[in-house]
């Protein structure tokens, strides 16, 4: 059944990974975790970093949405760093286990704000978290201590370059959620 183009979407503003650094921090994972990550880990093809999560978007939105990003100065390319794990709400108690940055922090937070201008301006309510740039590793219900996982990770020496910002559209249902690139917006 073809989709109607007008129908809603489920979308996300996110920073893709290079195929190089999945390999690497999986390479990375599968070594010092041996005995598997906890939870129900993200399938490596779906790493990204998000900038804004806007769920349910109507065609009206997401027009709104592509010409404020369109319109936007989205910066140069630049680097980020990868480092250790860390978990929310906190690893005594982590829902999610992610993936910190050390490097790059302040890009991604400009593009984040840029990301939530454009939710704004297409009439999404404010995000109420503050952003945490992350790579969300897994999701753990119910939530358990990961303490001992997140202390024996040593952080990982890794940069990426950051070329552009995407649009993703979330396809669930049938297993682990598939995304599916909307809009590229290469950064100068």
């Amino acid at each position: 059944m073809k989709d109607n183009p007008d129908s809603p979407k489920r979308l996300f503003v996110g920073v893709p990974l290079a195929e190089g650094a999945r390999w690497t921090i999986d390479e990375h994972l599968r070594r010092t975790m041996p005995e598997g990550i906890p939870g129900r880990p993200v399938p490596t093809a779906n790493w990204h970093l998000t900038l804004r999560f806007l769920g349910t978007t109507r065609a009206d939105q997401l027009a709104a949405i592509v010409q404020h990003l369109r319109a936007a100065d989205l910066g140069a390319a630049f680097d980020v760093g990868f480092g250790g794990l860390g978990a929310f709400s906190r690893p005594r108690s982590a829902r999610v286990l992610w993936m910190g940055l050390t490097e790059g922090v302040d890009r991604l937070q400009a593009l984040a704000r840029i990301a939530e201008d454009a939710a704004r301006a297409a009439g999404f309510a404010p995000e109420e978290k503050a952003f945490k740039p992350h790579l969300t590793i897994s999701r753990i219900q119910p939530p358990r201590n990961v303490t001992a996982e997140i202390e024996r990770v040593p952080p990982l020496e890794l940069r990426m370059r950051v070329e552009e910002v995407v649009i993703f559209r979330s396809h669930l249902g049938g297993g682990p959620a598939r995304y599916e690139v909307i809009e590229r917006f290469g950064l100068s």
